[in-house]
Order: C-alpha cells, then sequence, then structure tokens
C-alpha cells in the first residue's frame, strides 16, 4: 500500500529534526566551523543527498537553529514583560530550566550554540548581530523585572543590571558545564539560583 501524504510528511519530519540533533551536537562539541556536512549525515544517518533536500548549506542548518534558540528567548523577554509578579515570573522561569538541564541536554546545547554564533558570523559592530541584541534585550527586561520586584518588596536591594547579568551568567556557565562535565554534572536546585535575588546587597 502507497504512503499517504501524512505519512510522507511525518517522514519528513522525523528526518529533519534527526538532521537538526545531530547537527547541534556536533556544533557544539567541535565547532561550527570543525564540523563537515558528511559528519552530520553520518550521525543522523542518512545521505548526503537526502541532508541537502532539507537543507542547502551548513550555514542554512546552523542558522536555523540559532533561530530557534533565539525564539525561545524572545518568549522569555514576553513573559518578563507582563503584569504577573516578579517573583512569580522568575520561579517560573528558573523551574522551566532546572527541569530542562535535568531531562536533556537540548537548552544546554542551544545556550551555547548561540554563543558560537555571536562569533561564527564575525559581525565586528554588536548593533549587526541578532544574537547580541537580543541577549541586550532580554538582560534590559531581567533587570526591569528585577527592579520592580525590588520596589514591591519580593526581592533583596542590589543593582538590578547587575543581578540579570549575574543570572544569566550563572545559566550559560551551568550550560557549558553540563556539556563538559555529561554524568558527572549535577544541576543546582532552583533555590540555589534565585538566592541572590533574596539577600541584601551591598
Amino acid at each position: 500500500m502507497p504512503r499517504t501524504k501524512a505519512q510522507f510528511e511525518e517522514m519528513r519530519k522525523a528526518t529533519k529534526e534527526k538532521i537538526q540533533s545531530s547537527a547541534m551536537q556536533l556544533f557544539v562539541l567541535k565547532g561550527f566551523g570543525s564540523t563537515n556536512v558528511q559528519e552530520i549525515a553520518d550521525k543522523a544517518e542518512i545521505s548526503v543527498g537526502l541532508m541537502y533536500r532539507h537543507y542547502k548549506t551548513k550555514d542554512e542548518l546552523f542558522d536555523e537553529l540559532v533561530e530557534f534558540a533565539l525564539g525561545g528567548l524572545r518568549k522569555t523577554i514576553d513573559l518578563f514583560e507582563s503584569d504577573e509578579s516578579p517573583n512569580k515570573l522568575i520561579n517560573q522561569f528558573v523551574h522551566d530550566v532546572y527541569n530542562d538541564m535535568i531531562s536533556g541536554n537540548e537548552l544546554a546545547n542551544l545556550t551555547i550554540l548561540m554563543t558560537q554564533s555571536f562569533f561564527v558570523k564575525g559581525e565586528a559592530n554588536q548593533d549587526e548581530n541578532e544574537v547580541a541584541q537580543v541577549n541586550a534585550m532580554l538582560l534590559q527586561a531581567t533587570s526591569n523585572l528585577i527592579k520592580r520586584g525590588q520596589e514591591m518588596g519580593e526581592f533583596g536591594t542590589g543593582e538590578s543590571y547587575e543581578m540579570a547579568l549575574y543570572f544569566f551568567s550563572a545559566i550559560q556557565g551551568l550550560a557549558e558545564m553540563k556539556v563538559l562535565l555529561r554524568s558527572n554534572f549535577s544541576m543546582p536546585s532552583p533555590t540555589i539560583l534565585t538566592a541572590f535575588l533574596y539577600t541584601k546587597g551591598e
């Protein structure tokens, strides 16, 4: 019995996901420049020809993965700019990060991939680099959220932008440690990740 259009679409989607997963792992472990198309195809267990039916170039595949990661950051910005309690929003975000980090490698890989993208694209001017732009927006949204929480008495004192920078530097560092340590990595609890928000700054 011939396959239906829906079955072909499901197969196409599954193949594309295998390509994306394989490429992301290789980009993170070897770097974009040191990864070639043949390696991605081999890891995805498909032919190079089939891979080219989904992505014309390695750059196109890399850009799609980065755009997916940026989409997640934009959603976080929207979340942090909502009218909900700052304490509730931060804790919701931290629990999501915690659950993602203990359940798999996707979040860690995407975090590292975005850092690679900043250097791969090579824009000397940060204003021309989308990764830099979105990260700057995220830091500002987080700083504003922390400041609002301080004004409401939900968070301790401190310079809100510095606190936001510390917060995301910790998450970035944890993503890198997860990839480096593998099975020896232990994700800190949400309580540890947010402890700095509730102490009095100097």
